[in-house]
C-alpha cells in the first residue's frame, strides 16, 4: 500500500505497478525494504522532523542529488532522489502540506562536516535491480555518472539556461515547460515482454525515451519516440563566445576588463590603413594631380609633390620621382603608382624584364603588377603600379630620421673618447630586431637571384616597413627599365654583376641598422663602426657584415649567408606563427559582431514604427508588441534603486538565444508593470522572423 502511494505520487505509469504486483518474490523484497525503510527515515510514520535533521540527513545532497538523478556521493536510490527533488511535488511528509521547491544551492543542500546520510547505510541488493532499469542507460553507465547536461533542470520546473532577470536581483526565474526532447532523459524497456528484473541487461528500445512532466503538483512520465542524442556528446543551442586559447592568453599580459572585442593596438592600426586607403584630395585644391591616369583613379600623393620648376634629379633613380596612391577602375582595387618624371620609352624589348618581375610573389617584395606609358601629367611619364601597402613608412623614416644617433661619428674624433657607449646606452637596436631584418631581407633577394633578377633597390629609402617588424622591398624593376641597354643582345647578361652589389648594399644597410646610423656606412667611418659593432654585437652578427662588405675572390651567393643566421631561422618563423596565432584570436573576438548587428538592424526597423499599412498602432499590437517588450528586457533594465543596469553579456547572450530559437521562457514585463508574458525565445524569433518578411514583402511591392 505504501508503495502504491508512492507511484501513484508521482504519477508513475500503472504497468510497472502490475509488474511489480504480479511477482509475488518482487512483492516480499519491496515489503522487507519498506519496512527498512521506515525504521531509518524520521518522520516517514507521521512524526515532526527536527531541524537537525532536516539539515544533516533528510534534504542533504547525498540524498537529493545536484541534478535530480543522485549525485556522485549517493547513486542507491535514484527514484526517491527524483520524487524529492522536484519543485512542484508536494511533501512527501504530509499529503495537505504546503509545496516545496529545493533551492541548491541553499544551506540545507549544503553537506556538513562529518555528517552522513542516514540512508547510506541502506541495502541496494533489492532496490539496485529495480532503480537502474527504470533511470539507468546500459550506454550511460550509473546515474551518478551522468552529468548535467544543457536544459536539465536543477530542480523540476526551472532551468539553468533561464534568462536573466527583469532587474539583476529580484525578478523570479521563470518556469520551464519544454516539449522538446531532453538530451538528458534515459531510455528505458517498454516491451511488456521484458520482466523489470531482467531489464538491465537487456537493449533499450530504439527511440523509447522517458520524459517527465509536472502538472498541478503531480509528476507524470511519458514515452517519448524522438531519439535520444549521442552520449557524452553536448552542444549549446546557441551561439557563444568562447574564451581566449591557452596559448594566446598567455602570450601577453591579460587586461583588467574582459575583452569582447580585439586588441585596442591592432584596432587602431588597421584604423589607420582604412584611413590612408580611403583617403582623398579636392581635385581644386591641387590641380597638378589629374583626376584619372589611364585606368586609374582618385589619385592621392603619398609623398610631397616636387616643385614644377624643379630640376635637380633624385639620387636613387636618376629622374624626379612622385608616388600616389589610385584606385584601378578595372578590380576596384587600390594600388601604388611610382612615377618617373619626363621618361619617354623608346623600346619595349625591356618589358621581358617587367613580364619576369610580375610573377615574382614573395611575402617580403611588393609585387609589380604593370608598367606604362602616360601623358596625364602633361608630359611624358613613365608608372610602375604596384600592390600597395596602407600605413607603411620607409626604413629611413622609421630608424634613420634622428640626427642625434651621427653624433658618435661627426661630433668626436678617432681616440679622443674611451671606446664605444655600450649599446644600452648609445641607443642601439637590439640584436633580435636585426636578425629578424636579416631573415626577411636575404629571403627576399634569395627569390630574386633564383628567379635570376637583381634587387638593385636595396637601400633604406626603398625598404617599406609594416607593422612592428615587417619589411618588404619596393620599387623593383625600375632600374631595369631606366638603365636597360638596347644594344645588348641577352638583357640578362649583366644579371650576376648587380647580383654581387645586391650582397653588398645588404651588407651596408645591416652595418647602419647595428651602427643606428648612415654615417657608419661611410668609408671613413668603417672601421669605428666595426669596433661598435663587435662591442654591442655577436659575433656572429660581426662576421655577417664583414662577409657581406669584403671583397672575394669567387662569386658570392645569398645562401652563404645561411650557416651565419643559421637556427635564428627557426627564432622568426616561432615569432611569425605567434602573431598569427594572436591575429587569428583577435579576429574570433569579432566573428559574431556582424550576425548580431543584422539582428539589432532588424529590429530597429521594427521597434516604434509611427505607421506601417496605415496601422498607427502597428508596432505596438501583436507579435510587434513582444518584439517592443524584449527590446525593453535587453536595454532597459534597472536595478532595486531605479539606476540602469548595463551588461553586454547580458545582451550579447539574448541576442544569440534568439538567433538561435532556443525553449527557453523568458519573463516580459509591461513598462506599467501590470502585464507579464512568459514566452520563450523561439517563440520571439518566429515573431521576429514573420515581422520583418512583412516589413520585407511591403518594401518590395507585394504587399
Amino acid at each position: 500500500i505504501v508503495w502504491y502511494r508512492m507511484f501513484f505520487r508521482v504519477g508513475c505509469v500503472p504497468s510497472y505497478l502490475g509488474k511489480i504486483l504480479a511477482n509475488k518474490h518482487m512483492v516480499n523484497e519491496i515489503v522487507s525494504e519498506t519496512f527498512f525503510f521506515f525504521l531509518l527515515v524520521p518522520g516517514i510514520d507521521g512524526s515532526g522532523l527536527a531541524d537537525a535533521s532536516l539539515t544533516d540527513s533528510y534534504f542533504s545532497t547525498s540524498f537529493i542529488g545536484v541534478n535530480g538523478f543522485g549525485s556522485p556521493a549517493e547513486t542507491k536510490y535514484p527514484m526517491m532522489q527524483r520524487m524529492t527533488n522536484s519543485s512542484s511535488s508536494p511533501s512527501l511528509l504530509n499529503d495537505s502540506a504546503k509545496q516545496y521547491t529545493p533551492n541548491p544551492s541553499a544551506s540545507e543542500f549544503i553537506p556538513k562536516g562529518g555528517s552522513t546520510s542516514r540512508l547510506s547505510n541502506v541495502s541496494q541488493s533489492s532496490m539496485s535491480a529495480f532503480s537502474q532499469a527504470l533511470f539507468s542507460h546500459p550506454s550511460m553507465g550509473s546515474p551518478a555518472t551522468a552529468g548535467l547536461a544543457p536544459g536539465m533542470s536543477l530542480s523540476a520546473g526551472s532551468s539553468p539556461l533561464h534568462s536573466p532577470k527583469i532587474t539583476p536581483h529580484t525578478s523570479p526565474a521563470p518556469r520551464r515547460r519544454s516539449h522538446t526532447p531532453n538530451p538528458a532523459n534515459y531510455m528505458v524497456p517498454t516491451s511488456a515482454s521484458a520482466s523489470v528484473a531482467n531489464a538491465v541487461s537487456q537493449p533499450p528500445s530504439t527511440g523509447q525515451v522517458i520524459q517527465k512532466e509536472t502538472v498541478g503538483g503531480t509528476t507524470y512520465f511519458y514515452t517519448d519516440t524522438t531519439p535520444a542524442p549521442l552520449t557524452g556528446m553536448v552542444f549549446p543551442n546557441y551561439h557563444i563566445y568562447h574564451p581566449a586559447a591557452p596559448h594566446v592568453a598567455y602570450m601577453q599580459p591579460k587586461a583588467n576588463a574582459p575583452s569582447f572585442f580585439m586588441a585596442d593596438e591592432l584596432r587602431q592600426e588597421l584604423i589607420n590603413r582604412h584611413l590612408i586607403t580611403m583617403a582623398q584630395i579636392d581635385q581644386a585644391d591641387i590641380p597638378a594631380v589629374p583626376a584619372e591616369v589611364d585606368s586609374y583613379h582618385s589619385l592621392f600623393p603619398l609623398e610631397p609633390l616636387p616643385p614644377p620648376n624643379r630640376i635637380q634629379k633624385t639620387s636613387n633613380f636618376g629622374y624626379i620621382t612622385s608616388c600616389y596612391k589610385a584606385v584601378n577602375s578595372k578590380d576596384d582595387l587600390p594600388y601604388c603608382l611610382r612615377r618617373i618624371h619626363g621618361f619617354r620609352l623608346v623600346n619595349t624589348k625591356c618589358m621581358v624584364l617587367v613580364d619576369m618581375w610580375k610573377k615574382i610573389q614573395h611575402s617580403n617584395i611588393v609585387t609589380l603588377r604593370e608598367v606604362f606609358t602616360t601623358k596625364a601629367f602633361g608630359e611624358h611619364s613613365l608608372v610602375f603600379a604596384y600592390d600597395f601597402h596602407a600605413g607603411g613608412e620607409t626604413m629611413m623614416s622609421r630608424h634613420f630620421n634622428d640626427p642625434s644617433a651621427d653624433a658618435y661619428f661627426t661630433k668626436r674624433k678617432w681616440g679622443q673618447h674611451d671606446g664605444p657607449l655600450p649599446r644600452q646606452h648609445a641607443g642601439l637596436l637590439p640584436e633580435s630586431l636585426i636578425w629578424a631584418y636579416i631573415v626577411q631581407l636575404s629571403s627576399a633577394l634569395r627569390t630574386i637571384h633564383t628567379a635570376g633578377l637583381a634587387c638593385r633597390v636595396m637601400d633604406p629609402t626603398k625598404i617599406l616597413v609594416t607593422g612592428k617588424t615587417r619589411l618588404r622591398v619596393n620599387c623593383v624593376g625600375i632600374f631595369d627599365v631606366l638603365t636597360f641597354d638596347n644594344s645588348q643582345n641577352n638583357p640578362l647578361a649583366l644579371m650576376a654583376q648587380f647580383q654581387q652589389a645586391d650582397l653588398i648594399s645588404l651588407g651596408k644597410v645591416v652595418l647602419a641598422l647595428a651602427c643606428n646610423s648612415l654615417s657608419g656606412i661611410q668609408r671613413e667611418n668603417l672601421q669605428k663602426a666595426m669596433e661598435l659593432v663587435t662591442i654591442n654585437y655577436s659575433s656572429d652578427l660581426k662576421n655577417l657584415i664583414l662577409y657581406l662588405l669584403t671583397d672575394q675572390n669567387r662569386l658570392r651567393s645569398v645562401n652563404d649567408i645561411m650557416p651565419m643566421i643559421g637556427a635564428r631561422f627557426y627564432t622568426q618563423l616561432d615569432a611569425a606563427q605567434m602573431r598569427n596565432d594572436v591575429i587569428e584570436e583577435d579576429l574570433a573576438k569579432e566573428v559574431q559582431n556582424g550576425r548580431l548587428f543584422r539582428l539589432l538592424a532588424k529590429l530597429g526597423t521594427i521597434n516604434e514604427r509611427p505607421e506601417f499599412q496605415k496601422d498607427p498602432t502597428w508596432s505596438e499590437t501583436g507579435d510587434r508588441y513582444l518584439l517592443k517588450l524584449f527590446r525593453d528586457h535587453l536595454f532597459h533594465q534597472v536595478t532595486e534603486a531605479g539606476t540602469p543596469w548595463i551588461d553586454l553579456s547580458h545582451i550579447i547572450s539574448c541576442l544569440n538565444k534568439l538567433d538561435a530559437g532556443v525553449p527557453e521562457k523568458i519573463s516580459l514585463i509591461s513598462r506599467d508593470e501590470k502585464s507579464v508574458l512568459v514566452v520563450t525565445y523561439s517563440d520571439l524569433k518566429r515573431c521576429f522572423e514573420n515581422t520583418f518578411q512583412e516589413l520585407i514583402a511591403a518594401a518590395n511591392g507585394q504587399l
